[in-house]
């Protein structure tokens, strides 16, 4: 990897990990708005990672040695996960933790073949299967309406929305043990351990959404890692649009009610067939 390629993957890790949770935090502040409730601050999860650094942890007796691990393993993952999505430019590079446990591996079982669905035909559109050539090939090409793109775009809210345990899949403010996904997980994690938990999540939302955005919205996205007039310019671009789709989330998420946890695979079936259909499309129509 070249020097400008290493610097470029640098900023947008280093972007990743600070917007995210403005993203987050943007998202929870439009639900309020929509709601008619008094939002919160909008740099609430930045205070609220601070505050939970600088807490003692609290930690059973009986905890093994995974369980102290975890955080840092789920964050460092979410890390290197932002560093290799295309967000700026386009370079090659107890009883309640296994209950989360398994809802989670279930319904991130149900969302995979629907995702994959999604970049196959993306991978069919543009004749590549790297998601940084896929990229470029879609934000450099001429306008044109895709339908194969609109149905790949719908299945991939869905999924996104599933994988990031939040309405109408699961209620990230919820704890509730008999509904609750993704927060049965962490209800033993505390101080530091909590943050990085935390700020992970946050990061997940920013990557899922930075997929979808360069999939689907992929105009502002630098050609390369060696113009950095065009990635400084993608900073404020990549802005505007998360902030736009921070608000959309928050529309759903006031629109729709959380649904029964068995209702999932339905949902992410549906997901499915409008992947399937979406490649269907691109396959017999070439559009």
């Amino acid at each position: 990897m070249s020097a400008t390629g290493f610097l470029s993957q640098l900023l947008q890790l280093v972007v990743a990990l600070l917007l995210a949770p403005l993203l987050l935090g943007w998202v929870n502040q439009c639900r309020a708005w929509l709601q008619n409730k008094r939002a919160p601050s909008l740099l609430l999860p930045y205070w609220t990672i601070r505050k939970l650094f600088h807490k003692d942890a609290v930690v059973a007796d009986n905890a093994s040695g995974l369980f102290r691990v975890t955080p840092y393993v789920v964050f460092a993952a979410m890390a290197l996960a932002a560093a290799i999505v295309p967000s700026l430019a386009t370079d090659l590079g107890t009883a309640f933790g296994s209950i989360g446990a398994r809802r989670e591996m279930f319904v991130g079982f149900l969302a995979e073949p629907a995702l994959l669905m999604v970049l196959f035909t993306a991978s069919l559109i543009s004749g590549a299967t790297l998601l940084p050539t896929i990229v470029e090939t879609l934000a450099h090409r001429d306008i044109a309406i895709y339908p194969s793109l609109a149905f790949a775009g719908v299945a991939f809210t869905m999924v996104s929305l599933a994988e990031n345990a939040r309405i109408p899949v699961d209620n990230p403010a919820t704890h509730l043990e008999l509904t609750m996904i993704h927060e049965a997980m962490i209800l033993e994690y505390s101080a530091r351990h909590l943050a990085l938990i935390e700020w992970a999540s946050a990061l997940k939302l920013f990557n899922y959404s930075c997929i979808g955005l360069a999939l689907f919205l992929p105009f502002g996205i630098a050609k390369g890692s060696s113009d950095w007039g065009a990635i400084l310019v993608a900073v404020p671009v990549l802005i505007g649009k998360l902030a736009v789709g921070g608000f959309a989330l928050a529309l759903i998420e006031t629109l729709f009610a959380k649904m029964r946890i068995f209702r999932a695979p339905e949902f992410l079936g549906t997901a499915f067939l409008l992947a399937v259909l979406a490649m269907l499309v691109n396959l017999l129509l070439g559009s």
